[in-house]
């Protein structure tokens, strides 16, 4: 028989109620792709990867970032020249931001006030006014520039250009070019270290990753990309990411259909793990113990464990993803 419940019982149950509840408002239980193909969103339930019903969007979604406050996704669409803003409570489109033409990558500043955006039709880096919604300055760069990445404390922004071969260092406060740094060939992501000390930067026809003091504003290493039995021209990689304890980079070889993972002190290579076709976009977990590979060839998603090195399951996705970002 069941004892009754005293009413300090019954406040403790409801302290603990409260506080799962709190948890799982805050935990990730969401992965939305973006869909080149599709002009949607896949968003698929982390807990059984099921698919749920797409969120429409703009023509050519690229990438897509959280905002500050992480209730709304920033998605960029490369044929609208806009920022398309969804709602993550709703999951629905609310606003478009006006950008230049053909926007692909951008970062936000620390506030969450300033998108840094590139241009690929306007060789340029563009500087968005979040709250005006308008583009504030526009900065030269090589041709087809493509990754974006702030500094930690937003005085610095990198930007790649695939046909220059470099990562352009540009002054946020002057908005001003300070330093072009040669690197391999076609580079395309970035990943900063924890520490802000090293710039990773994947060139996907370089079958490599270049690496950059940000100290020194230099090139310090190459890392060469290897796969058994593939050749050097079939490993184009891509994406790029560090974890947050600074000692493991994932890198998605592309072509290759596999995902590197790099030890970052030796900068050698330890696991090679297979994946979908082209293996693109990448994204941790919270607690880093999943990776998240989109494969734009195979139009799918790959969850891979990190612990084990080793794939777990393939979901499909939109045609053409690009882009993964875990809510």
């Amino acid at each position: 028989m069941p004892l009754p419940m005293t009413s300090s019982l019954r406040c403790l149950a409801a302290l603990a109620l409260t506080g799962l509840l709190h948890g799982a408002a805050f935990a990730q239980t969401l992965a939305l792709v973006s869909s080149e193909k599709d002009n949607a969103i896949t968003v698929i339930r982390l807990a059984d990867l099921q698919l749920q019903a797409p969120i429409p969007t703009c023509k050519r979604p690229r990438h897509m970032q959280l905002s500050a406050n992480r209730q709304q996704l920033l998605v960029a669409c490369s044929d609208s020249a806009a920022a398309d803003v969804i709602d993550l409570h709703s999951l629905k489109s609310v606003e478009h931001v006006p950008l230049s033409e053909d926007p692909e990558i951008f970062d936000l500043s620390p506030d969450g006030r300033t998108l840094y955006v590139s241009n690929e039709d306007d060789a340029a880096l563009s500087i968005v006014d979040l709250a005006s919604r308008r583009r504030v300055a526009s900065v030269p760069v090589g041709r087809e520039p493509e990754g974006v990445k702030l500094s930690a404390d937003g005085k610095t922004v990198y930007v790649t250009s695939e046909v220059a071969n470099s990562v352009h260092v540009i002054d946020t406060a002057s908005r001003k070019l300070v330093k072009t740094i040669a690197v391999g060939s076609r580079p395309r992501r970035m990943a900063l270290t924890p520490d802000g000390k090293e710039l990773w930067v994947s060139n996907e026809l370089g079958a490599s990753i270049s690496i950059i003091s940000t100290a020194e504003q230099k090139l310090i290493h190459t890392l060469t990309l290897d796969l058994k039995g593939a050749r050097p021209s079939d490993i184009t990689p891509v994406g790029l990411l560090i974890s947050s304890d600074g000692q493991h980079a994932y890198v998605a070889m592309g072509r290759a259909n596999h995902v590197a993972f790099i030890d970052v002190a030796r900068r050698q290579i330890t696991e090679r793990v297979l994946v979908g076709r082209r293996a693109w976009g990448l994204a941790l977990s919270q607690d880093e113990s999943r990776l998240y590979v989109v494969n734009g060839l195979s139009d799918d998603l790959t969850v891979v464990d990190v612990k084990a090195a080793r794939a777990l399951k393939s979901v499909p996705v939109g045609r053409v993803p690009h882009t993964v970002v875990l809510y």
